[in-house]
């Protein structure tokens, strides 16, 4: 007879008896064919009720540790090779997580978003407006390019603030680009060679190569990526940001634009991918026309985030393709489920259609615009002004400083380590060789203390006097 103790807290009784039958199943205490108890039996020997036993029985023989006989009674199914696994709560397996960076009491080129800026009470309203109104749609599956009111939204953004005349239908919403990335190398193909900009995004030369792509680079200068750099690459497809580089903050002009587009046009099959990650806090005047809405020749793909404008654990990004690849895109990959949730894209659509994205935009500007100045201003006033250059480009949420020293960059940045300090070199950018880029380092402003400054600016000056 089977007799149990059952005093779990919190869990039902009718689960208790289910788990002593299956572990003793497991264990090899109830043999193959072994009969089980009656449920008016086994109810009387353990005191509990009889439909306690019949859910537990119920779900022994739904998962196929035991099975029924009618009017014979319940048997242990012969089940072979079962595992005895461990029955404790808890266990450990030898995975190999990834290191956790390092914090540091200053992060000088960190490009988090301050956590205060973001709307939190107009998206939190913006939400349960979609939940109260919007209960049908949001159980509908979008189309894999997202849901239309989501691409409308984001097709006259693109018109009032980038000039941009773009079809909804163009438009390919996805959680993140490195996700958009892999759906354009699906499209364009990785037998293609790529070349992206040296120094450039780290992120983007690991992400091409997960798609088994050996990335090209192409050499910059002062006006941006070089055609002599994307000639001697070899490349088909050049993946550039030319409205704010990353990390030089150069901003390519409007010559070297059409340059580039000549490029793409000097051969069939070549394309740009237009990365316009932060163009929305460029600090001065208007920002100059995107590739996409210059080109007459279906050669640009943009690309752009919420991730910079909003915050980076929103993972909502696009890309516009031209009218051709769209509907390669919709031939070949629409089986594909779009990968942001109908919550969030419909949250994201009012929070453009009403108006508040424009005025998150302004007013972060405006933020970012003090933020930099402050920045400055502590740099100007302080000891290490003596020691420096601030290297300005009137774009995005960074600047470059150059140090005076002799110090090899490495050793510069092991310094303020020391003392809480993180700051990152130019040269951790290059691809290939980077002589005459030293001692060029990156100061971001979107997340930074400024009242921690003239400490900071004391210890950087203190770690470079020192020899």
């Amino acid at each position: 007879m089977l007799t149990y103790v059952f005093n779990e807290v919190g869990v039902p009784l009718y689960e208790q008896v289910y788990k002593s039958i299956k572990n003793d199943i497991i264990k090899g205490s109830l043999k193959p064919g072994e009969k089980l108890p009656s449920k008016r039996t086994f109810a009387n020997n353990n005191g509990i009720s009889t439909i306690t036993i019949q859910n537990a029985y119920d779900q022994l023989i739904s998962e196929g540790y035991i099975y029924t006989i009618p009017k014979k009674g319940y048997y242990v199914s012969a089940i072979a090779g079962i595992a005895n696994v461990p029955t404790e709560s808890r266990i450990r397996l030898d995975i190999r997580l990834p290191k956790q960076p390092v914090r540091y009491d200053m992060d000088l080129s960190n490009n988090k978003i301050a956590p205060d800026s973001f709307p939190f009470s107009i998206w939190a309203k913006l939400t349960r407006e979609v939940l109260a109104g919007k209960s049908a749609e949001l159980m509908e599956t979008p189309l894999a390019a997202g849901i239309i009111e989501l691409r409308q939204a984001i097709a006259d953004h693109l018109k009032s603030f980038r000039g941009m005349l773009v079809d909804p239908n163009q438009i390919v919403v996805g959680a993140g680009t490195e996700y958009l990335y892999g759906l354009i190398v699906q499209l364009l193909g990785n037998d293609r060679e790529y070349c992206i900009e040296n120094p450039g995004y780290r992120k983007l030369s690991q992400i091409y190569s997960q798609y088994h792509i050996n990335c090209r680079y192409a050499d910059m200068d002062d006006s941006g990526i070089t055609i002599e750099g994307l000639r001697r690459s070899g490349a088909d497809i050049a993946h550039i940001s030319p409205n704010h580089h990353f990390p030089t903050g150069i901003t390519m002009p409007a010559n070297r634009r059409y340059e580039v587009l000549a490029w793409a046009n000097e051969k069939r099959g070549r394309y740009i991918i237009e990365d316009d990650y932060d163009s929305e806090f460029r600090p001065n005047g208007k920002p100059l026309p995107t590739l996409f809405s210059i080109d007459a020749c279906e050669k640009v793909i943009y690309m752009n985030t919420f991730s910079k404008s909003l915050t980076p654990t929103i993972r909502i990004s696009y890309m516009v393709l031209p009218a051709h690849l769209a509907n390669e895109f919709y031939a070949r990959l629409s089986f594909y489920s779009c990968t942001v949730s109908n919550f969030e894209q419909y949250t994201l659509a009012a929070f453009i259609n009403e108006g508040y994205f424009e005025k998150h935009i302004n007013r972060m500007r405006l933020y970012y615009q003090r933020q930099r100045k402050k920045l400055i201003d502590c740099i100007e006033k302080s000891s290490l002004k003596d020691k420096c250059t601030i290297i300005e480009n009137d774009s995005g949420l960074h600047f470059l400083i150059r140090f005076y020293t002799d110090l090899p960059d490495e050793e510069v940045e092991n310094r303020l380590k020391k003392s809480g300090i993180q700051i990152r070199a130019l040269s951790e950018y290059y691809f290939t060789d980077h002589a005459g880029k030293e001692h060029y380092f990156i100061m971001n402003y979107s997340h930074i203390d400024i009242s921690r400054m003239p400490e900071a600016c004391e210890a950087i000056y203190n770690s470079l006097s020192t020899n």
